[in-house]
């Protein structure tokens, strides 16, 4: 039993309520996670030298141009700005690739121990080190660059390994502050800083990028982010117990709540073992599991090689590239902000169930993009019409922050942390494969039919999500939740969370852990 910290006031009420200082908070940290991320998508751009490129593609096509050169298949593109942007490295398209997924080499062994390590000690430590992690690498990475690029794929893994654990030390932060009626909104604040930090990064580094060269992206970006790590050690603490800046009024009203929604004993259970046979015997998990791994092959899809498109088939330079690329990510923020608020209000009426919020945002998730790289696919060199195709595509996604991202904390509140780390494992096999897959299909063919083939993938992927989310996917909290012991279920639930016609006795089950 963790005993309450006694107050020293409301120091953090007097700005907002210390549960939104928290949100806001990991918001910035999250878009940290998200900037340092995909700066190298847009400084890359400038990075790379397009002549001598062009020139090395050209001449291994030299015999097959003919069939890519008609004008369904090439846009027009000025080419008097690219002689500005060509850059020291001559990276191929499979390298570039490989070295855009290696970020996702490190994401995908770190979030299950992560996690683990979030539930059982300290989130917010496993938070502050992600980031400062990837703040050392992303410091690093000119000089890295200047080296080799195999320097530079360690530099990526390094902050992939930092990246990994931010989803689930934020979920147990969120499960441990968010009053159930309040839990939309306060993940949607959190998780929406991916798409504001992607808007804030694709701006900086490609304004960056053109002013003062492609150094100064990694250097600026990474020196301002250690003002978060700052405030994140002083404001923050894993519990409202653990909270001295807190008023005993906000404290009472979380904990109350918490402990209402998890028969107050949340604090105490989840240090439990993991019931993992319970876990993925679970429709409700397998559910999100599959929803966030096809969601995310179309999240990195337009998170990481959107740049690339808006360069080889487009034709934008990289002022209007990292300005047609970004927009979006600010209209996703507004959106998500927006729909969560909604969503959360119409719960808080009982006009609609848990269950209902988080598919019909799934929903706005999946379906919408999905028409959109429909649309793209037959609207050729229409360069106005693909950007606004795009940016409908990217807002909508902003539908997955209350969707299937919260989902996991409503199912079982005391493993937040664990789920959404084996949830986003399996949807980081999508970021190792995307960038490698995207460069095999462009090499010496970065044209619109090319591109045709990889948005048709990332359809049918949606269209998986839809129907398997639709079909199995549920707002309730989970029987497992209380511990792999299932004879605790006295009451009317059966493993799955559906009711039962008579109360089950305590010698009904024997424990399957």
């Amino acid at each position: 039993m963790v005993e309450a910290v006694p107050a020293r006031g409301n120091v953090l009420g007097s700005f907002l309520p210390a549960r939104y200082i928290l949100a806001l908070l990991g918001s910035i940290g999250m878009a940290i996670i998200y900037g340092l991320k995909v700066n190298l998508s847009v400084a890359m751009v400038a990075m790379l030298n397009h002549t001598i490129l062009s020139q090395t593609s050209h001449e291994a096509l030299n015999g097959t141009s003919s069939s890519t050169s008609s004008g369904e298949e090439s846009c027009h593109r000025d080419d008097s700005h690219d002689a500005l942007e060509d850059g020291p490295f001559t990276w191929s398209e499979p390298l570039q690739g490989t070295i855009l997924s290696c970020y996702f080499w490190g994401y995908f062994v770190s979030q299950i121990p992560g996690a683990r390590i979030a539930e059982l000690f300290s989130a917010k430590w496993v938070m502050f080190f992600s980031v400062a992690i990837n703040v050392v690498c992303t410091i690093l990475t000119p000089i890295m660059a200047e080296w080799h690029y195999v320097a530079v794929i360690a530099m990526r893994v390094g902050e992939g390994i930092g990246g990994g654990v931010t989803f689930p030390a934020m979920h147990v932060m969120i499960a441990s502050w968010a009053p159930p009626v309040e839990r939309s909104v306060i993940s949607a604040i959190v998780y929406a800083g991916t798409a504001l930090g992607t808007v804030i990064s694709m701006l900086m580094a490609g304004h960056l990028a053109s002013a003062w060269g492609w150094e100064s992206v990694f250097y600026v970006m990474g020196f301002l982010s250690i003002i978060w790590m700052v405030l994140w050690v002083f404001l923050i603490q894993d519990t409202p117990n653990k909270q001295k800046l807190i008023s005993q009024e906000e404290r009472d009203l979380i904990t109350s709540a918490l402990g209402s929604s998890n028969d107050g004993s949340h604090q105490a259970e989840k240090k439990q073992p993991v019931p993992w046979k319970r876990v993925f015997s679970s429709t409700a998990f397998l559910a999100i599991l599959i929803a966030h791994t096809c969601s995310n092959w179309g999240w990195y899809m337009l998170l990481i090689e959107l740049p690339f498109y808006m360069k080889q088939v487009l034709g934008f330079n990289i002022k209007e590239n990292a300005l047609a690329t970004a927009i979006p990510f600010l209209t996703m923020w507004l959106f998500s902000m927006a729909l969560s608020k909604s969503l959360d209000t119409l719960r808080g009426r009982s006009m609609i169930t848990t269950t209902t919020a988080r598919k019909v945002a799934t929903m706005f998730a999946s379906i919408v993009p999905m028409f959109a790289l429909l649309a793209i696919c037959y609207i050729g060199c229409q360069r106005g019409m693909a950007v606004a195709i795009m940016g409908i595509a990217i807002t909508a996604i902003g539908g997955m922050f209350c969707g299937f991202l919260s989902n996991h904390i409503d199912i079982a509140p005391n493993y937040a942390g664990t789920l959404i780390a084996i949830t986003n494992t399996a949807a980081t096999i999508p970021g190792i494969i995307v960038p490698v897959f995207v460069g095999y299909i462009t090499h010496g063919n970065q044209t619109i039919s090319a591109w045709r083939i990889i948005f048709y993938v990332t359809i049918v992927l949606y269209i998986i999500e839809i129907f398997f989310y639709l079909l199995f996917g549920s707002g309730e909290e989970q029987p497992w939740n209380k511990g792999g012991d299932v004879r605790k279920l006295t009451e009317t639930e059966d493993p799955e969370g559906v009711p039962l016609r008579q109360k089950t006795s305590p010698t009904s089950y024997t424990s399957e852990e």
